[in-house]
């Protein structure tokens, strides 16, 4: 496309109104990019606009040492269920040969 100065005054008078390069290409019956071309070389730009969202940078948490958290323990609660596997895992290989020896003949 050629331009001449009726085109480039409509141009412009449009992108100083704000309309986008796509509105002001249709208009002049161009591309888009015929329009962000000439504006670039125009040295047209829109001012820049500000940072929408102004991030709070924070420092990591602090950490509680280790001293403290050893101070104070928790009581620990163990489940009747974990107590009966753990009295299984005391038992010895005849007792569990016994006790696996039993269940087939009960299951049988």
């Amino acid at each position: 496309m050629g331009w001449d100065t009726k085109d480039v005054a409509l141009l412009k008078r449009l992108w100083a109104a704000g309309q986008s390069a796509g509105q002001i290409a249709g208009r002049l019956g161009c591309s888009r990019d015929a329009v962000c071309g000439m504006l670039t070389r125009l040295g047209l730009k829109r001012g820049h606009k500000p940072p929408t969202a102004r991030p709070k940078i924070r420092p990591p948490p602090k950490l509680r040492p280790a001293s403290a958290a050893a101070a104070h323990p928790a009581a620990k609660k163990v489940s009747r269920i974990s107590a009966k596997r753990q009295q299984h895992k005391e038992l010895s290989k005849q007792q569990l040969y016994a006790i696996l020896a039993e269940a087939v003949r009960n299951t049988g």
